[in-house]
């Protein structure tokens, strides 16, 4: 699907969206610095879980909100709410007030309006998309994130340490300013909401309802483990802006990038995690299509297992090493291993799930990224408790068990298919 074809409103929130992204990741991966050296890193890595805890709440509620309320509303609404909030969070920074507690509530205030903006968003592409061409789509969406992955961080690097009332006040501004045109010029799509006769839902009946549909990863003892090698795994992909940017800013002395004669590029901490988080950014937008076609070349069971293992060798690496240029080729190996199951994880949900429950399942599937979130700011308090190498194997150790499960889960599931076959064939 042509950008020339896309319906007014995805051409609008395109733009608009990938302008406040950029803006968004100039200063959101070295949050985890600012709030550890404000609070201590046990206190910080406690808070960090209360604010993802919150948001697990709104991503959950997220996608009935925007079937009752609508999908513009509650963009606009989301975009409002964290563009004042970013504005807030400027004041709490600037200098004529710092006040890390309310920067921390104008943190977790805009986490948990992210998490109730992304549903509409998603929804809104289903809405006026064909369902032929909605992974083009979303997939123009996601690499325009990673082009802002790969610009924020570096301008980031240079500019937050002694800029950041600004980033932020430009950050409220653009939100402000994306509210504003998401009101005026775009439609809303989402059909008539028809709620069933006698039962007026509040959100905690909501809430309890989409819980409710997630029983079916008890029942699915395959799905049950994909779930958790997820949720272990995804112990270490959440660290880019958790522990990772706390063991750069303390552990990567200043030092200098390359040399040419007399001249040499010195790079200091900050600019160092801007540069590696970009090239994480950098590695997905260009080769996820070209590692996906090499990867469907082999067996699943194979990909996710010594996915597991690149992931926890990538990590142990990035322990034992405080050189930039170490830095950047253990982050190579990170992201090819992200790389390698990108492309499948989707189709295996879609092969695993009954044909009439594939909603549930991809809905459930997301929590693997819901409870990672939750439980990776433990790595922060831990890396005080135990030390930065002691944390880092310890989250190496989670990948190695995730690769384990994944063995047991398809040795489970290939047993099941051959009962399936066999039965049809009597």
């Amino acid at each position: 699907m042509r950008l020339r074809d896309w319906d007014r409103n995805l051409k609008i929130r395109l733009a608009g969206e990938s302008t406040v992204n950029v803006t968004f990741w100039m200063f959101f991966p070295f949050l985890a610095i600012y709030f550890t050296e404000s609070f201590g890193k046990s206190i910080a890595g406690f808070l960090l879980i209360l604010s993802q805890a919150f948001s697990v709440v709104a991503n959950l509620l997220g996608g009935y909100y925007a079937d009752k309320f609508g999908r513009k509303k509650m963009m606009v609404i989301s975009s409002l709410a964290q563009g004042i909030s970013y504005l807030i969070f400027a004041l709490a920074s600037s200098p004529w007030l710092d006040s890390p507690a309310i920067s921390f509530i104008c943190f977790t205030v805009i986490s948990l309006f992210t998490s109730i903006y992304w549903p509409a968003s998603q929804a809104m592409v289903a809405d006026v998309v064909k369902e032929k061409d909605r992974s083009s789509v979303f997939a123009i969406f996601y690499t325009s994130t990673n082009i802002a992955v790969v610009i924020g961080p570096v301008l980031g690097g240079f500019f937050y340490k002694d800029y950041r009332f600004f980033l932020l006040l430009a950050a409220g501004l653009l939100n402000i300013l994306l509210s504003i045109v998401l009101k005026i010029w775009i439609a809303e799509t989402a059909p008539p909401y028809k709620e069933s006769v006698g039962t007026k839902k509040n959100w905690i009946m909501a809430l309890g309802t989409q819980l409710k549909d997630y029983q079916v990863i008890v029942r699915d003892r395959t799905f049950l483990m994909f779930i958790l090698a997820g949720v272990l795994i995804g112990q270490t992909f959440m660290q880019l802006d958790l522990l990772l940017p706390v063991y750069v800013d303390e552990m990567v002395a200043t030092q200098s990038l390359f040399s040419i004669g007399s001249w040499s590029l010195e790079i200091q901490s900050t600019q160092a995690f801007g540069l590696i988080l970009a090239e994480n950014g950098l590695v997905v937008a260009i080769f996820t299509i070209m590692v996906t076609k090499w990867m469907s070349k082999y067996k699943e069971k194979n990909v996710f297992i010594v996915s597991s293992f690149i992931y926890a060798m990538a990590v142990i690496m990035f322990s034992q090493t405080n050189l930039i240029w170490g830095l950047m080729f253990a982050m190579l190996l990170f992201s090819f291993a992200e790389l390698m199951t990108a492309g499948i994880q989707q189709s295996f949900i879609s092969e695993i799930a009954p044909e009439n429950q594939r909603g549930k399942y991809f809905a459930a599937a997301s929590l693997r990224f819901t409870f990672s979130k939750m439980i990776a700011p433990l790595s922060i308090p831990m890396s005080a408790w135990f030390g930065f190498e002691w944390t880092f194997l310890i989250i190496a150790i989670l990948a190695v068990i995730s690769a384990f499960i994944y063995y047991v889960m398809f040795k489970q599931f290939e047993m099941k298919k051959r009962n399936l076959q066999a039965v049809k064939q009597l």
